[in-house]
């Protein structure tokens, strides 16, 4: 590609060269010529009116012409008035044709000086001629004649001469064209080159910036390269969470179906059974309308928690925040669980922080996510462990206080390749063992979702039968909260928070 740009800009600047010479040389051999013309009209003037002054022309015989003639370097020619040749230096006169429609002596007859270039007929050669008035008293006229071939071999040599300076001038001129024939070839080519990775689908290719217009060609090229790529980027991006909102969908939709159907084909199952006569059993109705309540229950978390995620998911969820005392408010929410830990005869511990560190939060949304995680830790404890929960104020790497909290247990905890998908929604380790624990699985789904919407941060610890830990972090101050994730403060909105219940992930 290169080299034929090259050649076709060197063609291009040969040409303009050729171009310039032919004109440069058409334009100086006839200023030489118009010149050399002139000097020799006046010369001929000269001479013509220093034999007129010198000589009277009417008397003059053939051999006094050709003696001025030889003397001048000029033909001679005398005219009468009526056009007859009355002398000539080179010729006879008898033999010579009436000269009175000559230009030159119609302008000599009257008066001025006259002067022509034309083929001679009598010798085929062209002259210059230059005919003067010998006087009022003489009725005649002296034309002096010399040949153009003198002139025009004099233009000749000047030509040559220009020609050979001009080569010479112009030398570096076409060093410098092939210096910029090369460099331009090489900066098309690459924006040649550049244009057909865009086309390639090649968006991150680069061009050298440079000046002037191929340069500010090359910064929009690279513009458009950029502009391309983070635009294939987005729609990447936004396909491959189309596809993962896809799959999504599909997982819940599946999900929620297979987590209706059970209790609904055991609550239909049942209630056919009451029909059919067992509600005047008296042994066994009891048991089957504790049944019916017991999955009619479990029907009414999971359509809570369904609705509390979709509003968290959209961010309509409001929430009144306000800054609280760390240590009370996560006092209240272990007594709370202490009772149904004791019952498994669980230690439930609280682990005091700082005494003065407060947190900026829903309480409502507080007392969910540490419930939520509390209840998780109960129900995968054996007998006879221990659950702690506790805070400690933290520094991030901007400087910024945040309280982070923890839940940690002593139960059977997460296989490592079971944790990266542990907050997903109805996600569940062992899934026998949470429907028998009657968790709707959605409950670290929730948590999640109600600490991001703090714009806290929250991660787990665990190893397969050492216990899993919780961490999850909450702002210090009000202007922590991100503008997307900051939820309604207290007093804009009535809108009571949703309590969660359960929460079985973790099975």
């Amino acid at each position: 590609m290169t080299p034929r740009i090259f050649l076709k800009l060197l063609a291009g600047t040969a040409c303009l060269i050729v171009v310039a010479l032919v004109a440069a040389d058409l334009l100086a051999s006839r200023a030489a010529e118009g010149f050399f013309v002139d000097h020799l009209r006046e010369s001929l003037e000269k001479q013509g009116r220093v034999i007129a002054q010198t000589s009277s022309l009417s008397t003059l015989d053939q051999g006094r012409i050709r003696d001025l003639g030889k003397a001048s370097g000029a033909r001679l020619t005398v005219v009468a008035r009526d056009g007859r040749v009355l002398a000539d230096s080179e010729n006879y006169p008898a033999t010579m044709e009436n000269h009175a429609g000559r230009p030159e002596f119609q302008a000599a007859f009257q008066g001025r000086l006259g002067s022509d270039t034309r083929r001679s007929a009598t010798m085929g050669v062209d002259f210059l001629y230059v005919a003067l008035p010998a006087g009022a008293a003489e009725a005649a006229a002296l034309r002096l004649a010399v040949p153009l071939l003198t002139v025009r071999s004099q233009v000749a040599v000047i030509r040559l001469r220009i020609l050979q300076s001009a080569l010479i001038a112009f030398l570096p001129a076409v060093l410098l064209a092939v210096f910029m024939a090369r460099r331009l070839a090489n900066r098309l080519s690459a924006i040649i080159g550049q244009a057909g990775e865009l086309a390639r689908a090649n968006y991150r290719a680069r061009l050298p910036e440079g000046r002037g217009e191929l340069g500010l060609l090359s910064r929009k090229l690279n513009e458009t390269g950029e502009k391309l790529e983070r635009t294939v980027l987005q729609l990447q991006t936004e396909h491959s969470e189309l596809e993962r909102l896809e799959r999504v969908r599909k997982d819940f939709v599946i999900n929620v179906s297979h987590e209706l159907r059970t209790p609904l084909a055991s609550i239909q199952g049942y209630t056919e059974t009451l029909l059919d006569g067992a509600i005047h059993d008296p042994e066994h109705n009891i048991r089957f309308l504790n049944i019916i309540r017991h999955n009619a229950e479990r029907l009414t978390r999971l359509t809570a928690d369904l609705l509390t995620l979709s509003r968290l998911e959209l961010r309509t969820q409001e929430m009144r925040v306000a800054s609280f005392r760390v240590n009370d408010l996560l006092a209240d929410v272990v007594d709370t669980i202490r009772p149904i830990a004791a019952k498994k005869q669980i230690v439930l511990h609280h682990e005091p922080g700082p005494p003065e560190c407060e947190v900026f939060c829903d309480p409502e949304a507080f007392y969910q996510i540490v419930s939520n995680l509390l209840d998780n830790a109960v129900k995968y404890t054996p007998e006879g462990g221990s659950i702690t929960a506790g805070s400690r104020q933290i520094t991030r790497a901007d400087q910024t206080q945040w309280v982070e909290f923890f839940v940690r247990d002593t139960g059977i905890g997460i296989p490592e390749e079971e944790q990266s998908r542990l907050f997903e929604r109805f996600y569940r380790v062992d899934k026998a063992r949470s429907r028998e624990l009657g968790g709707t699985g959605l409950g670290l789904a929730i948590v999640k979702h109600l600490v991001k919407a703090h714009s806290g941060e929250i991660r787990m610890e665990s190893r397969s039968g050492e216990g899993a830990t919780f961490f999850f972090t909450l702002p210090v101050e009000h202007a922590q909260l991100l503008a997307e994730h900051r939820p309604a403060e207290q007093g804009e909105s009535d809108k009571p928070a949703v309590e969660l219940q359960g929460a079985d992930n973790r099975a």
